[in-house]
C-alpha cells in the first residue's frame, strides 16, 4: 500500500453519512407541476377486439407538438400526454381534451378507446408488434418478454428543479406505491381468463430487468452512476430503459410515478395525479425538515408490489415501514392521514378524499369488470364496460 493510502484518516460510517448529507429547501406548493401519460387501447367495439390502427388514430388527430398522440410497443395501443399543468383542475382538462380527441379520431374509422390495464380477452400472439427502431429494438433484446408485453399504465410526473431532491423524494415515496397500485388496478384479466389478480399487468411488468420499486439512492450521482453501470454492463442500453415504478427520468426535472395501471374512469386518473403530487410534496417537506427517510427492506417492498397487483384494495397490503400486513383500506386511510396537509396546502383534499373513499367502499375497476362479467356471463361484458367508462368525458 502506498505511504498516501496508509496515511488516509480512517472515518467511521457516521460520520461519511454526516459528510454526505444536505440540506434542502421545501418547494412550495405551487412550484409542483404535473404531466400526466395514458395507454389507451384500440377498440373495434363490433368484436370488443384490439384493432391495430394507431396510425390511423394519430394522423387524424386534431392534437399537435408534444401534445399529439404517441405510439407505443403495440399498433393496437396509442399514448397521450398532458402539458404541464399547474393544478388538478387543469389536469382534468387536458386528459378529458386528449380522450375526446381520439374518441373523435376513432369514431372515424368505426373504432374507439379503452383504458385499462390489459384487454380481457385479446391474444397477444394476434397485435402487430410497432415497426420503429426503439420497439424493433426491444424485441432483439428481449424477446418474448416484448412480444407478450401487452399492458397499459398511467404515468404522472411532478416537477422537482433540484436533481437531489428528487432522489430524496423518490426514495421516501416508494413507500406508498402499493396503495396507488391497488386504488389504480384494473386489469384482472388475460387471454380471456380472470387472472386472480387485480392487476396483473403488474405481474407481466415485473418479468422484466428494472423494474418495481427501486432501491434506495444516497444522491443523485448515485442514482446516475447506477443507471450508467446498467448501460456499461449491458443490462440496458440507455437510460431511458429503467422502468422503475418511480424514476428520475433522464431529459426531464421531474420524478415520474409509473406504478399504476391506466384508469378508465377520468376522475381515477385526476385522482391519481393529485395523490402522487401530494406524496411528492410530503416527503420534499420531510427531506428538508432533516427527517430519517424509511429504509425499508427490497424483498418488503417487492412483496408489497405483488400483494396491491393480487388483492387490490379488498385484501391486505403490506406496511414496508412497519414491516406487517394491514387490511387495504387501513393501510390507504394511513395514508390519507399523513399526507392531510399537503392535501389541503395544494386545494386538492375534499377530491382526492372523496374518490379514494369511493374506491375503498365500492371497488376499484377491477372489482366493476368482475361484476359486470359475473353478471353478463360473458368476459366481453368487461370490455364494454370499459369502453363505457372511458368515454364518460
Amino acid at each position: 500500500m502506498s505511504k498516501t493510502l496508509s496515511k488516509r484518516p480512517h472515518r467511521p460510517p457516521w460520520i461519511l453519512t454526516l459528510m454526505a448529507a444536505r440540506s434542502f429547501t421545501a418547494p412550495d406548493p405551487d412550484s409542483l407541476t404535473m404531466g400526466c401519460e395514458e395507454e389507451f387501447q384500440i377498440i373495434d367495439p363490433s368484436t370488443g377486439q384490439l384493432a391495430s390502427r394507431a396510425e390511423k388514430l394519430k394522423r387524424d388527430s386534431h392534437l399537435h407538438g408534444e401534445l399529439a398522440p404517441q405510439n407505443e410497443l403495440h399498433l393496437c395501443q396509442i399514448e397521450t400526454a398532458t402539458p404541464i399543468c399547474g393544478s388538478l383542475g387543469e389536469v382534468r382538462e387536458k386528459l378529458g381534451a386528449a380522450r375526446r380527441d381520439l374518441l373523435e379520431s376513432a369514431s372515424h374509422f368505426g373504432l374507439t378507446i379503452a383504458a385499462s390495464g390489459t384487454h380481457p380477452f385479446s391474444d397477444w400472439h394476434d397485435q402487430t408488434i410497432t415497426p420503429k427502431d426503439r420497439y424493433l429494438g426491444m424485441v432483439s433484446d428481449y424477446q418474448y418478454l416484448t412480444r407478450e408485453l401487452l399492458i397499459f399504465g398511467q404515468h404522472v410526473h411532478v416537477g422537482i428543479e433540484d436533481p437531489d431532491l428528487a432522489v430524496e423524494v423518490m426514495n421516501r415515496s416508494r413507500v406508498h406505491l402499493s396503495s396507488l397500485l391497488a386504488l389504480t388496478a384494473s386489469s384482472p384479466y388475460w387471454v380471456g381468463e380472470d387472472t386472480g389478480y387485480d392487476s396483473f399487468r403488474t405481474l407481466m411488468w415485473l418479468k422484466w430487468p428494472m423494474t418495481g420499486p427501486p432501491q434506495h439512492f444516497e444522491s443523485r450521482a448515485d442514482y446516475d452512476r447506477t443507471v450508467a453501470g446498467l448501460v456499461g454492463a449491458g443490462v440496458i442500453s440507455d437510460a431511458s430503459k429503467v422502468y422503475w415504478d418511480i424514476r428520475v427520468p433522464p431529459d426531464k426535472p421531474t420524478i415520474e410515478f409509473r406504478v399504476g395501471d391506466v384508469c378508465p374512469h377520468l376522475d381515477d386518473a385526476v385522482m391519481l395525479a393529485g395523490l402522487v403530487r401530494a406524496i411528492a410534496l410530503r416527503c420534499a417537506r420531510a427531506a428538508a425538515a432533516g427527517e430519517p427517510a424509511p429504509r425499508p427492506r427490497p424483498e418488503l417492498l417487492r412483496a408489497a408490489s405483488w400483494r396491491a397487483a393480487r388483492s387490490g384494495v379488498h385484501g391486505e397490503l403490506v406496511d414496508t415501514a412497519a414491516g406487517k400486513s394491514r387490511p387495504a383500506a387501513e393501510q390507504i386511510e394511513r395514508m390519507l392521514g399523513e399526507l392531510a396537509v399537503e392535501l389541503d396546502d395544494l386545494g386538492e383534499g375534499a377530491f382526492v378524499r372523496e374518490r379514494v373513499r369511493e374506491i375503498l367502499d365500492g371497488g376499484n375497476s377491477a372489482d366493476r369488470q368482475r361484476a359486470a362479467v359475473e353478471e353478463a356471463g360473458e368476459v366481453r361484458a368487461a370490455v364494454d364496460l370499459v369502453v363505457r367508462e372511458t368515454a364518460e368525458v
